[in-house]
């Protein structure tokens, strides 16, 4: 294909025209101009025939579909970090306006806030606030209390967040100077107490949520650093509000930490809480006040839709209502009730088979635990199986050349679906 050979823009433009009737005629020329710009170098550098008219339809479709859209999760990682995380209970957002900002009592400016704080402060036990992540929380905290100072840390304790994101790397640039103490896999309440000096601003305990450490290991307990006359902070992570050791899941509970005396505390909201992305500050209400005057809190800040969210998950955690949650009734499913769908749902496909086999929680949490589950699976081309169930939306995995779902991550709504697309 030579240059000659490529149409115009104008004509390019008309055929785009009765493609897309609908889209604006900006739109349009801005894509035919690009696709014969792009057209025209891949032969000046390649001299490979082209096709400028698939090119631009292919990216006008796209604009015209959603990016963001709903996934069916059969693999059985509840808090799926590419899926979203916790899933979403169902909420409908306010439309047009709000009182986020307003006071309906006085008719003055009211704070946001409020609409989470004192669910928060019952949950917790300790006054709190939130912003739009973790990594967020953890950054306002050090910027607030300790720019300029020093902050001490474990050794064990020095984590990579996820996606390259380092507590060292967040400690810099929130201004503190890192101090390290203990080794990787024990640290004494000594070793805390013999680096504090006159500059030190925090003890940091941070948990090791998405990793284990086992073998000869140590470290001091809550207590014994909240003794030390320092102010504690420790990052929690994985954000537990429930008990979820009678599930199997062992993970600590924000408000132990605060009942153990801990000064400040952060935590996600979108692992074990099973909310929408928040990082959470709960603990002292000087600590908390100073946090919240710091000017990077207002950059931080959170939306209306995300508090809205928020508060109906707040509120179901509080008043006990679990199962309205999904990332916890997925949690509290048990395997004899996973055992029966599996099989229910196994009967309308052929082919399936049950298999005993693991859930995880994922997300960055609960490293070395995993709940006992029921799998369906399918033999046979299972790879391609695979790409055909993502095509449609449904999110499964292959395991020893087999495709198996577990309908842990699956709401009941959604089985049918399933069904129908292995089916065809």
């Amino acid at each position: 294909m030579e240059f000659r050979d490529l149409p115009s823009v104008e004509t390019l433009l008309g055929q785009l025209r009765e493609k897309f009737p609908r889209y604006p005629h900006g739109l349009l020329k801005a894509e035919a101009q690009q696709a014969i710009a792009e057209a025209r170098e891949a032969i000046r550098t390649e001299g490979a025939p082209v096709a400028p008219l698939a090119g631009a339809s292919a990216r006008l479709a796209a604009l015209g579909e959603p990016s963001l859209r709903g996934l069916i999760n059969a693999t059985g990682v509840i808090l799926h970090t590419n899926l979203g995380r916790a899933p979403l209970a169902p909420f409908a957002p306010i439309a047009g306006y709000s009182n986020l900002e307003y006071d309906l009592a006085t008719g003055k400016r009211g704070k946001r806030d409020n609409h989470i704080g004192p669910l928060l402060q019952h949950l917790t036990g300790a006054p709190s606030i939130a912003v739009n992540n973790n990594a967020a929380a953890v950054f306002l905290v050090l910027h607030a209390l300790a720019k300029g100072k020093e902050v001490i840390v474990s050794r064990g304790e020095l984590i990579e967040i996820g996606d390259g994101f380092r507590i060292p790397d967040i400690m810099r640039a929130a201004g503190v100077k890192l101090i390290e103490v203990g080794t990787t896999n024990k640290t004494t309440v000594a070793d805390y107490a013999n680096a504090i000096t006159a500059r030190t601003a925090l003890l940091l305990r941070v948990h090791p949520s998405n990793f284990h450490i086992t073998g000869f290991t140590a470290k001091p307990s809550l207590q014994e650093l909240t003794g030390l006359g320092v102010p504690v902070y420790e990052d929690l992570g994985s954000g537990a509000l429930v008990d979820l050791a009678p599930y199997g899941i062992h993970e600590p509970q924000v408000q132990d930490s605060i009942r153990a005396g801990v000064d400040i505390v952060t935590f996600s909201g979108d692992k074990l809480l099973g909310g929408p992305q928040a990082g959470y500050i709960s603990g002292r209400q000087e600590l908390i006040t100073k946090v919240r005057r710091n000017p990077m809190f207002r950059a931080l800040r959170l939306d209306k839709l995300q508090l809205q969210a928020m508060e109906q998950t707040l509120r179901a955690i509080l008043f006990e209502e679990h199962d309205a949650i999904p990332a916890l009734a997925m949690i509290r499913m048990t395997p004899d009730v996973l055992k029966a769908r599996a099989e229910g749902f196994a009967a309308r496909v052929a082919g399936a088979t049950v298999v005993a086999g693991e859930s995880v929680i994922g997300g960055g949490s609960t490293p070395d635990q995993a709940l006992p589950t029921w799998l369906v699976a399918l033999s046979g081309a299972a790879h391609k199986l695979e790409r055909k169930l993502r095509a449609a939306g449904i999110i499964a995995r292959v395991e020893n050349d087999r495709l198996v779902m577990d309908l842990r991550t699956v709401l009941v709504s959604q089985e049918a679906a399933i069904v129908e697309a292995l089916r065809g």
